[in-house]
């Protein structure tokens, strides 16, 4: 006959009596980790309040967000940035349409198809250069090859293309990095069935990443959104409404800011180029909203 000897557990639990020297280090640590969140809060709390502090003056004006600056000087008070904000949603939507498509379908392959060739580490290489180079880089390439080799004229459509440059590594290794996350039992069980790799791909795999990768176009919108290098050099300066991206100049909310900047410390000077900033802020934290809403209302669920 076999015995069991119970062993004696004192008040219930073998893990109630913890050293003083591990309490000393867990209280350490949490004071460690609360402190580093707190000091990373300080700055992000301090611009945000002098944005909003030094900006929300104009900014609550239906003016600002209905006309534009034409006609009005910069030390003047008065007018809007209706051209600035037009300027940049048609800067960065060119700029997006061009980038997500390129970005997906290369981050596709990568995952999908290239299986370690040589021509997916070439690709793999060359995003991993685009990822750092300065956005000064992208514009002064995008003017010695589309304005002075092939001839067309300083516009919009410029900046949309150095923007190109800027987003399609983000977008690349975003999207990659979702679909390296999707499990692979989805992708068996779909091959299992009979069904072919390109709609696998199509309508599982896509769909199951769709919530990362659309945060990270939006990630990669509101980085190039608020680029100041290749307005300087690929567009001219504006006060008025300009649509069309293919001629004349056209402003943005980074250049307006620029121009004011440039044009003194008046009053009116500042409370315009505070207003912009805060303007451009306002225009991210919308996109990202709309980016979660649109993650949350078409990914898959569980």
């Amino acid at each position: 006959m076999t015995t069991t000897t119970a062993i004696p557990v004192k008040n219930g639990s073998a893990f109630q009596h913890i050293s003083g020297s591990r309490k000393i280090a867990n209280s350490i640590a949490t004071a460690v980790v609360w402190g580093a969140m707190i000091i990373a809060m300080i700055p992000l709390v301090w611009v945000l309040w002098e944005l909003i502090a030094r900006g929300s003056g104009v900014i609550f004006s239906p003016e600002w967000w209905t006309t534009s600056q034409r006609g009005i000087m910069n030390t003047e008070a008065g007018g809007g940035a209706l051209h600035a904000i037009i300027g940049t949603f048609v800067q960065t939507l060119f700029a997006t349409l061009i980038s997500v498509p390129i970005g997906i379908f290369t981050a596709i392959y990568l995952v999908e198809y290239s299986k370690g060739g040589f021509l997916g580490r070439m690709t793999t290489f060359m995003v991993d250069i685009l990822s750092g180079v300065p956005s000064i880089v992208a514009a002064l390439f995008v003017f010695a090859m589309w304005i002075t080799l092939f001839g067309f004229d300083r516009s919009g459509f410029a900046v949309a293309l150095s923007l190109v440059l800027l987003m399609i590594p983000l977008v690349v290794r975003n999207t990659e990095e979702m679909l390296r996350v999707v499990p692979m039992d989805l992708r068996e069980a779909s091959y299992a069935l009979g069904v072919p790799k390109w709609k696998t791909i199509a309508r599982i795999v896509l769909p199951t990443a769709l919530s990362g990768i659309v945060t990270g176009i939006m990630l990669a919108v509101a980085r190039v959104m608020g680029e100041s290098a290749p307005v300087l050099v690929l567009v001219g300066s504006s006060s008025s409404i300009n649509w069309d991206s293919f001629k004349g100049p056209q402003s943005s909310l980074p250049l307006m800011m620029l121009d004011m900047y440039k044009a003194g410390a008046q009053p009116a000077v500042l409370d315009k180029l505070w207003g912009a900033a805060l303007t451009l802020v306002i225009l991210i934290a919308v996109l990202n909203v709309a980016a979660r809403w649109v993650s949350a209302k078409f990914s898959v669920k569980k």
